[in-house]
This record gives structure tokens, C-alpha cells and sequence, in this order.
């Protein structure tokens, strides 16, 4: 017991003497026929984690959604379609502004997060289309009449 740290830790009671020992010494190597054998470690099997990016297929589109929703939970419906790669019209003229408001947000980042896009077709009627989906126009509805707002400012 030659470690001055062993020592005290001994004298404050904070170590056995039995329990205080000395790493051995490294274990020489066996030579057979001028190589070098070394004890085999334990195999390794290494984790691999899936990747759990879910990509629509780039099929013909057979379908488009049509949602007239009446409440924000509504927004379940629309968010599992999408996702599966169904275009989505959001009519919002049955809801109330705030829950519109709602909806909108959550289907501008539902569209942002699924490299998707979201366009304005009239003040209350939206269009989510997902990325291998192409909408050709101009987008002159869109932005016709910029003092229609879709929803009163309070």
C-alpha cells in the first residue's frame, strides 16, 4: 500500500484495508511462430437504429381530400392524409375565426415539417399539397384582393 490516497482513505474510514489492492501487472504475451496471439475480446454486435423518415411513393395521384371542419380536432383527419401523401382542401367557412386561425397554423407547419406546401385558393378554402405533388398557376387568387382579409382582425 504504497498510494499516499489509498493510505487516507483507509485512515478516514472511507476504505477497507481489504478492499484496498494493487492493479496487477500487465500480462505478458504468448509469441507462437513469430506472431502475436492476444486474448479474444467478446464480439460486438453494433445497433443499428431504422430510419423512421416515412417518404410517399411518387405514384400517380388517384385522390384528393376535401375536409369541411367544424371543430379543430378536426385537424387529425387532415394530418393523416396528408402525411400519406393525399392532397388536402381545407374549406374552413363552418368554423369560427379563432378555431381557423388554429387549423391554418397547424397545417402550415404540418405542410413545412413533410416538405409540403400550403396555398390560399379563395379567403376561406386552402390547399395542402405534399411534396412530390406539383400545383401549377399563377397564384393570382391568392393575392387577387389584398384587402380580403379571411378572417377578422379583432
Amino acid at each position: 500500500m504504497s498510494n499516499p490516497l489509498k493510505k487516507t482513505m483507509v485512515y478516514l474510514g472511507l476504505a477497507d484495508e481489504e478492499e484496498v489492492y494493487e492493479e496487477p501487472a500487465p500480462q505478458p504475451r504468448a509469441r507462437t511462430s513469430e506472431k502475436v496471439v492476444e486474448k479474444a475480446a467478446a464480439p460486438v454486435t453494433p445497433i443499428h437504429r431504422p430510419t423512421v423518415v416515412r417518404q410517399p411513393a411518387p405514384a400517380a395521384i388517384n385522390e384528393i381530400l376535401t375536409v369541411h371542419p367544424k371543430q379543430y380536432r378536426d385537424a387529425q383527419v387532415i394530418a393523416e392524409n396528408f402525411r400519406d401523401g393525399i392532397p388536402v382542401i381545407i374549406n374552413l367557412s363552418q368554423m369560427s375565426d379563432a378555431d381557423a386561425r388554429r387549423l391554418i397554423d397547424f397545417a402550415s407547419g404540418l405542410s413545412l415539417g413533410l416538405y409540403g406546401r400550403i396555398e390560399r385558393v379563395t379567403s376561406k378554402v386552402f390547399l395542402l399539397s405534399p411534396e412530390n405533388v406539383a400545383v401549377s398557376g399563377d397564384g393570382a387568387v391568392a393575392q387577387a384582393d389584398p384587402d380580403s382579409v379571411p378572417f377578422a382582425q379583432p
